[in-house]
């Protein structure tokens, strides 16, 4: 029995196509617009779903919660969103650089171009102009303040801070030069490194508070300026098995010898203004070396004025840089995955419980059950949990370990702010507010707006009017 001709389902497509691509170019019906959003539409970043979802128009390189408003860099342009609702309130290209200072309402997004000198700073909430600097070669943004440097010749340059909003400076001194980058944001300055965790953005928890002394590597040595004052309060010259970086409102001071196979450490903490030694801790690593040998390239990690490092009996250990106390101990086999001035978030030895600390206290302020693979970054308002198998991502209260926020994603973190967290996957982003429970001094109308500092007792913090001691 002869078969049958099977139809041609190949002509019968290129057909459709034909008709298709016919009725487009005659304005009779045009399908692909219809048919391109709807490949191109994103499913959930989370389960439940966020607050608001909203796609940008390139893949972000960081985000920040800035008040009520959301800032979004893009690399060639930056946009501001409202917190709210994720629409779109403006919209700045062609720049090459841009960063957020302030704090809350009063944030500013300063913006610049790669190569040339100056910068603007702009309100969060409408991109409007509040200030021009013409001059300028490199701007450090902080919560407290902006501080930016002018050049003049090779070794004739100013350096000057602002407040965020401010329109004169609070200081100005001079310096002779100053090395600077392609980028004007941030340029290098010595200090310590945030402990990042993966899917966890390190600039989550927006601007840090400016530190007491920031040190500016200038010539191969070491300036160390006052940031309430402006005062160069110390030149330091390092030593060829030495690093010097600032931490705590001292000149940190780290030797690293080698003899007997292995790397001897020292590390001493000084007045910046007569270099007098305060404290010294013998054999603890501030792991500012690399594998191999004692050469120092790294600062140590921690937050602005804590330290983590390893005591000789290779447990890990919290130091506090103005005075050398140990403010944690861990014990063996405890691995810290995230610090700042006030907590720490620990993994247990057995991998079976993410603890959380109060730095200056023995007890275990808070645990959770926790696998190999769990994470954690604290981000001012919140410890963020990343899990995996499945993905979850969990924002927790950092003095109590109450849980704020639990959703079912793999998206990364890219900010925290006092009442929700902000997340993303590729150009999706979406606003995952907390719950009834608001971290630490939130607002329940969730809008970003920071609470007021805590009052100001520690001589190390930038704000209570250290002068170099």
């Amino acid at each position: 029995m002869a078969k049958g001709r099977r139809p041609c389902v190949r002509c019968w497509l290129i057909l459709a196509v034909i008709a298709l691509v016919t009725l487009a170019l005659t304005n009779v019906w045009n399908p692909w617009p219809g048919m391109w959003a709807w490949v191109n539409q994103s499913g959930t970043l989370a389960e439940p779903a966020p607050l608001w979802q909203q796609r940008v128009g390139a893949l972000p390189r960081t985000v920040t919660i800035a008040g009520s408003a959301v800032i979004i860099d893009r690399g060639d342009a930056v946009e501001g969103r409202a917190l709210a609702s994720g629409g779109l309130a403006w919209e700045k290209t062609g720049i090459s650089w841009n960063a957020v200072a302030g704090d809350g309402d009063g944030s500013v997004v300063l913006t610049g171009e790669m190569l040339t000198k100056g910068y603007q700073v702009l309100n969060p909430y409408d991109g409007s102009v509040l200030r021009t600097s013409a001059d300028a070669v490199g701007v450090w943004t902080y919560r407290n303040l902006v501080i930016d440097v002018r050049c003049f010749a090779a070794k004739d340059c100013v350096l000057s801070a602002w407040d965020p909003r401010g329109t004169a400076p609070r200081w100005s001194t001079d310096l002779p030069g100053i090395q600077v980058g392609l980028n004007a944001d941030n340029p290098r300055s010595f200090g310590t490194e945030l402990l990042t965790a993966p899917r966890v953005s390190a600039d989550a928890g927006g601007p840090q508070p400016a530190p007491g002394l920031l040190g500016l590597p200038i010539d191969g040595k070491v300036f160390v300026v006052e940031t309430g004052t402006g005062r160069v309060a110390r030149v330091a010259d390092p030593g060829r098995e030495e690093r010097v970086t600032t931490a705590g409102g001292r000149v940190i001071r780290v030797l690293a010898q080698s003899a007997d196979g292995t790397c001897y450490f020292t590390v001493t903490g000084h007045e910046a203004g007569t270099g007098r030694e305060v404290w010294r801790q013998t054999a603890l690593n501030l792991r500012t070396t690399e594998s191999a040998g004692c050469a120092q390239r790294s600062d140590p990690s921690g937050g602005r004025n804590v330290v983590l490092g390893v005591a000789p009996d290779r447990r890990e250990v919290i130091v506090d840089m103005y005075d050398g106390r140990l403010l944690w101990t861990g014990d063996p086999g405890d691995r810290v995955l995230s610090v700042d001035d006030r907590f720490a978030a620990v993994h247990t030895e057995d991998s079976r419980m993410l603890r959380g600390y109060v730095l200056g206290t023995d007890s275990v302020a808070w645990s959770r059950d926790a696998d190999a693979d769990t994470r954690a970054s604290i981000a001012r308002y919140a410890v963020i949990v990343v899990e995996a198998d499945p993905d979850r991502v969990i924002a927790l209260a950092p003095a109590s370990g109450a849980v704020l926020a639990e959703v079912r994603s793999g998206a990364d973190v890219l900010a925290a702010g006092p009442a929700g967290l902000i997340i993303g996957d590729g150009r999706d982003i979406g606003y995952v507010p907390y719950g009834s429970q608001l971290a630490d001094g939130g607002t329940s109308d969730q809008t970003g707006a920071p609470p007021a500092d805590a009052a100001c007792t520690d001589p190390a913090q930038p704000d209570c009017g250290l002068s170099g001691k």
